[in-house]
């Protein structure tokens, strides 16, 4: 008997993907076995699963926190964004087509088949389905064909939490009038509410829940202390990759407007000795940099546009000539070759336009997306290597004859004679902790960090973390079962 519950905000990034993380680790804690699941997801920071589909990187984040593998129906729609009003939309792992923002409303509804299907086959696998919502459900303006909040909430028969942001302010306003806006009948699916990232002793709140609960009639399940530890769980949102203090070695990094699997910066920003740069727009990319890295993208022509705009071409030529090294991952690694063709529009108008000529390949986007994990080795370092490619497009010419790494047996990546440009299509090379340690060295930095050990004791942490601050006892009694 599958029961579940559903975490909303009443607001945008509220911390919804992180309770739900840390709320799974606690109830299979407890021996329950546990599925997330977000109906609807925006972000180019995807993950790959074992059969070949793609998801939100949050929801694979969850799904390690419950202890299974990571699934496509654990994320049935995931949004792309591609332009400032248009997105690419993947359903149940798998890209069918872009639609505009504007005629995203009107269509959504189409793909309520999918998300229920999808939510009925993983409940069947699981004692408690945990529910994260998407933005918030006050902005009533998308009520209609809602799949991602209230209206998924309905559908499924799923009993609603609200998650107010107090680090934000005016989070009694948030929460009273999320109450306030919504139709009555989505009012009465809350059954709870909580209030997250509280800095200081939260009893001095204890005025602000009585009155929140005496206006809206909802029950507190806890204020949340603010989780200093966040930083070293992967991102989901490029806004929030901040700039941590570290240590001497500086890697450089330019936040692309379509930067996606940026996952890739976690493992070096988690060491202590690194300093992990992101260069904003209008910034020049600085010169005492020991790395740039070019990261991924969604919209890798129009991101090799802003990359010149900014003047990061010439810092980046700038860089090279005092040999600095560079690492061009997935998108970034198409941008550093000499030529980049996208014949059949998959970006928009059919062009070919000039690369940054770091490296002697060429690439010809493609329709079809290739989305496969990988696993290799480092031949320079002899160093075990995982992770997952995802993306469109194939890269060929002089460099290509210099792979640096082999997946699957078979050369993989690109160098530049002198050894100091890379480029690779493989994302999460550097969560190995041999590759990253041999690779550091060649900076003349070191590692002193287990990665994925320590997501492990992040997600334990989190776990104890709201076992102390929120009521879960309460959470779980509100459960409803479904299917």
């Amino acid at each position: 008997m599958t029961r579940a519950i559903m975490i909303q905000g009443a607001g945008s990034n509220v911390g919804k993907s992180m309770l739900v993380a840390g709320l799974a680790r606690a109830c299979i804690r407890r021996g329950l076995s546990v599925a997330p699941f977000k109906p609807q997801n925006m972000s180019n920071n995807a993950a790959v699963t074992s059969e070949g589909g793609e998801i939100g990187r949050a929801q694979a984040l969850q799904a390690r926190a419950a202890g299974r593998a990571p699934h496509t129906d654990m994320n049935p729609v995931l949004l792309k964004p591609e332009s400032e009003t248009g997105a690419q939309i993947v359903v149940q792992g798998r890209a069918i087509g872009s639609w505009q923002a504007r005629a995203y409303p009107q269509r959504k509804g189409e793909l309520m088949h999918a998300v229920m299907q999808s939510f009925t086959r993983l409940s069947a696998t699981a004692d408690l389905v945990l529910v994260e919502g998407a933005g918030s459900p006050a902005e009533i303006n998308l009520r209609a064909g809602d799949i991602a909040n209230m209206g998924f909430a309905e559908a499924a028969g799923v009993p609603v939490v609200l998650i107010g942001d107090i680090d934000r302010g005016g989070v009694i306003a948030q929460i009273v009038g999320t109450q306030a806006v919504l139709a009555p009948g989505d009012a009465a699916r809350i059954k709870a509410f909580a209030v997250n990232k509280f800095r200081g002793d939260p009893r001095l709140f204890d005025d602000g829940l009585t009155a929140i609960e005496t206006r809206t009639g909802w029950p507190s399940l806890g204020v949340i202390p603010w989780f200093e530890d966040a930083w070293r769980l992967p991102a989901e949102d490029a806004l929030d990759i901040v700039e941590r203090p570290g240590g001497d070695l500086i890697v450089a990094v330019p936040r692309l407007g379509r930067i996606a699997n940026f996952d890739d910066l976690d493992p070096l920003s988690a060491e202590p000795g690194v300093c992990v740069r992101m260069i904003e727009p209008g910034r020049a990319l600085p010169g005492n940099a020991d790395l740039i890295v070019i990261p991924g993208s969604k919209s890798t022509i129009a991101d090799l546009a802003a990359f010149r705009a900014n003047g990061w071409d010439i810092d980046l030529a700038a860089h090279v000539r005092r040999g600095g090294p560079v690492l061009g991952l997935c998108g970034g690694y198409q941008m550093l070759g000499r030529r980049l063709s996208d014949p059949d529009g998959v970006e928009g108008p059919a062009c070919t336009v000039p690369g940054l000529g770091h490296l002697d390949v060429e690439t010809v986007l493609q329709p079809a997306k290739r989305l496969s994990l990988a696993t290799g080795r480092h031949p320079g370092s002899g160093a075990e290597i995982s992770g997952y490619e995802i993306h469109m497009g194939q890269t060929t010419g002089p460099d290509c004859a210099r792979p640096w790494l082999e997946i699957g047996g078979a050369p993989e990546g690109a160098s530049s004679a002198d050894g100091l440009v890379l480029g690779s299509y493989v994302h999460g090379l550097l969560a190995s902790d041999s590759f990253r340690a041999a690779y550091l060295a060649t900076l003349g930095g070191a590692s002193t960090v287990q990665f994925e050990a320590s997501v492990e004791a992040t997600l334990d942490a989190l776990a104890d973390h709201l076992e102390q601050h929120m009521d879960i006892d309460r959470l779980l009694s509100l459960a409803e079962v479904v299917g």
